[in-house]
């Protein structure tokens, strides 16, 4: 089974996987856990380049260089952990290049970024997608201690139209449940259980 999250900085995606990933384990499964981009050598360095704030990138080869991070960690790891029978759970798959360079950015055509995302996924879909649905307003409360990337530096107007991408894709697949971000910690935790388990 392979489990993808997405959603914006601060919306609780590190902690839900988290007990998500030992929620499974008491049950008996093989999980394992990455994040994109990252999760292997090529991926991370990838990683390191896309996040530096003093780095300028062009949107077009910020799409391409996620794109190859994620073709990367696909072939190494999600394929052969499917393979294996294992659970794979994604902090971020290619949804979030829709809606962050599709939508946010806005340089690319969505079907030119559809055909990348199917290229760079290895045509690999995920079973669920977990949207943990948050306001850009209460995001920036949550983040506010933290030091700001090349990404969250974008500003309110490219989250804003990145959570609209959010929320066409929710409403475009039935493979998204959407869950209110802004509710409790454990009422989140037993709303992805009660999504996760008719999977199992």
């Amino acid at each position: 089974m392979l489990i993808s999250f997405e959603g914006i900085d601060g919306s609780g995606k590190s902690t839900q996987i988290a007990l998500l990933e030992e929620y499974l384990i008491e049950k008996g499964l093989n999980v394992c856990v990455y994040r994109e981009p990252g999760g292997v050598q090529i991926s991370e360095k990838i990683r390191d380049l896309l996040l530096n704030s003093k780095v300028d990138i062009h949107p077009v080869s910020e799409m391409l260089l996620f794109s190859a991070a994620r073709a990367q960690l696909v072939a190494e790891k999600v394929i052969p952990d499917l393979k294996a029978g294992k659970v794979v759970i994604l902090d971020r798959f290619y949804d979030s290049t829709t809606a962050y360079q599709g939508y946010g950015r806005g340089n690319l055509s969505l079907n030119y970024i559809h055909d990348i995302n199917k290229i760079a996924s290895l045509n690999c879909e995920p079973d669920i997608t977990i949207y943990l649905k948050l306001t850009w307003e209460e995001s920036k409360l949550r983040t506010a201690h933290k030091q700001e990337d090349r990404m969250e530096k974008a500003g309110e107007e490219f989250f804003n139209r990145v959570i609209q991408g959010f929320d066409y894709l929710a409403n475009k697949h039935s493979r998204f449940a959407v869950i209110d971000a802004d509710s409790s910690v454990n009422k989140i935790h037993q709303e992805i259980i009660k999504n996760v388990e008719v999977l199992l």
